[in-house]
C-alpha cells in the first residue's frame, strides 16, 4: 500500500503524469462547451433560415397585395413562398396581417408575416426539456411608382387601353396603364394625337406617331399588374322603394328598370342607383348635380348622348368621394357605357366599371381637368385635357407602377 502511495505521488510530481491529471478533469468542460458552442450555431442557423423565410413570405404576400388579391390568396402565396424557404408548418406557426400589427408600416399596402418554429435541443437537453423557440418577422410593402388617369384592367383583351380617331388628348402630369398581356395592350391609332407622362402595360403597346410621352423615354412594357383601386370600397344599398324621375329636381334613391333624363334637371346630393336598366341622358338634355355618385347594377349601363350638356361632380368626402360612377362590380358584359357629351360638359370624379368595358367620346373632361377612368377596357376618343391632382374635389391617386420592397 505504501509502495503505491508512493507511485501515485511520483506521478503527479512528474510534469507529463500533471498534464495528464489535468486533461482528464478538464475533458468534461471542453465537451460541454464544444457541444453548447455547436448547438448554439445550429440555433443562429436556423434563425437566419426563418428569416430568409419571412422575408419572402413577405414579399409575396405584398405582391398579391399588390394585385387586388384577397386575403386567403395572399395567405396562400406567402405560406408556399415560406415552405420553399425552409419554413415547415409541421413544427412551426405563420400569420399574416395586412396592415401590419405593429411597427412603421401600419398601413393598407404593407404586408406582415410573423414565423415561428420550435428547434431541437441536443446537449442542452440534459438540463432542459423545453425547445428552444426561434422567431423571425418581415414586413414588405408597394409604393406608388407613377399616378394613372386611365386604368384598364382586363388581364388579356387585345386594345385593352385603345385611344383612336383624330383627336388631341392631354394627360397632364398622369400615366395610361393596363394590366392586359396583350401585346397591343396599349394601342395609339389612327391621326389622333396622346400626350401623357408615361405609359405603362403589363404586355406590350403599339403607339401611333403621334404619342408624346413627357417623362419616359418610351413605353414601360412587361411591368407588374396593379390592384383595382377602388377594389375595397363598399357597395351601396339598394334600396326595396322605387323613386322616379319626374320633376325638374330629382332625389338620391333607387331608380328601378332604368333611370331616363331628358330636359333640365338638377339632381341633389347623394347615391343614385339605377337597377334592371339603363342611365340615359338623352339629346339635348341638361343635367347637373354636385355631390352625386351613380351606381349600376342588374345590367345597367351608362348612354349619354354627345348633344347632352352634362355637369355632374362627385362627393368630396365620405365613402364615396371622388367616384362619379360605379358598376358593379359582380355584374360583367360586353356591353360598353358609353360617356360622350359637348364641349362644354364636364364629369368630375373617378369613372369606374371593374367588370365592363367604358368608351370616352366626346370633346370634355372634369373641373381642373379632373376626370378618372378605371374600366375593364377603355377606348378614348376626344379632345381632353385630364389633370394628375384630383385631391381636391375628393379623387385619390390611381397607381400606375408599383414598387414592391422589404421595409421591416
Amino acid at each position: 500500500m505504501a509502495r503505491l502511495s508512493e507511485r501515485l505521488k511520483a506521478f503527479i510530481r512528474n510534469e507529463f503524469g500533471s498534464t495528464a491529471v489535468v486533461v482528464a478533469l478538464s475533458m468534461p468542460v471542453v465537451v460541454a462547451g464544444a457541444s453548447l458552442g455547436v448547438e448554439t450555431s445550429y440555433w443562429y442557423y436556423r434563425d437566419l433560415r426563418l428569416q430568409a423565410a419571412a422575408d419572402a413570405a413577405a414579399y409575396a404576400g405584398a405582391l398579391e397585395k399588390r394585385a387586388g388579391s384577397n386575403r386567403a390568396t395572399m395567405i396562400e402565396a406567402a405560406t408556399a413562398v415560406a415552405q420553399a424557404n425552409g419554413f415547415s408548418s409541421s413544427v412551426g406557426t405563420a400569420e399574416l396581417s395586412s396592415p401590419p400589427q405593429s411597427g412603421t408600416h401600419m398601413n393598407s399596402k404593407a404586408v406582415e408575416v410573423l414565423l415561428q418554429e420550435n428547434a431541437p435541443r441536443f446537449f442542452s437537453s440534459l438540463f432542459l426539456k423545453t425547445p428552444v423557440v426561434v422567431r423571425a418577422r418581415a414586413v414588405a410593402a408597394y409604393e406608388d411608382a407613377g399616378s394613372a388617369c386611365i386604368l384598364a384592367l382586363h388581364k388579356s383583351a387585345s386594345k385593352a387601353a385603345l385611344f383612336s380617331g383624330s383627336s388631341t388628348s392631354r394627360f397632364l402630369g398622369c400615366s395610361v396603364m393596363a394590366n392586359s398581356l396583350a401585346d397591343d395592350a396599349v394601342t395609339v391609332q389612327g391621326s389622333g394625337k396622346l400626350e401623357t407622362s408615361c405609359i405603362y402595360s403589363v404586355g406590350g403597346a403599339s403607339l401611333g406617331s403621334g404619342t408624346v410621352l413627357d417623362e419616359c423615354k418610351s413605353a414601360q412594357v412587361g411591368v407588374p399588374a396593379v390592384g383595382d383601386p377602388y377594389a375595397e370600397v363598399e357597395l351601396p344599398t339598394v334600396s326595396g322603394t322605387c323613386a322616379n324621375v319626374s320633376g325638374s329636381t330629382l332625389d338620391a334613391g333607387t331608380y328601378c328598370g332604368g333611370m331616363t333624363l331628358s330636359g333640365t334637371k338638377v339632381l341633389n346630393p347623394g347615391v343614385y342607383v339605377v337597377s334592371g336598366g339603363d342611365l340615359k341622358i338623352n339629346a339635348n338634355a341638361n343635367i347637373s348635380g354636385s355631390g352625386v355618385m351613380f351606381y349600376l347594377t342588374d345590367g345597367a349601363r351608362v348612354s349619354i348622348n354627345g348633344n347632352a350638356t352634362v355637369d355632374l361632380s362627385a362627393a368630396t368626402t365620405g365613402t364615396y368621394s371622388g367616384l362619379l360612377f360605379f358598376g358593379d362590380r359582380s355584374d360583367n358584359g360586353s356591353t360598353k357605357n358609353t360617356f360622350n357629351g359637348t364641349a362644354i360638359s364636364k364629369l368630375t370624379g373617378a369613372i369606374y366599371f371593374a367588370s365592363q368595358p367604358i368608351q370616352f367620346l366626346g370633346n370634355f373632361s372634369g373641373t381642373d381637368g379632373c376626370t378618372q377612368v378605371v374600366g375593364l377596357t377603355v377606348e378614348w376618343s376626344g379632345n381632353a385635357n385630364i389633370s394628375k391632382d384630383c385631391t381636391a374635389h375628393g379623387m385619390k391617386a390611381i397607381p400606375a407602377a408599383e414598387l414592391v420592397k422589404l421595409v421591416e
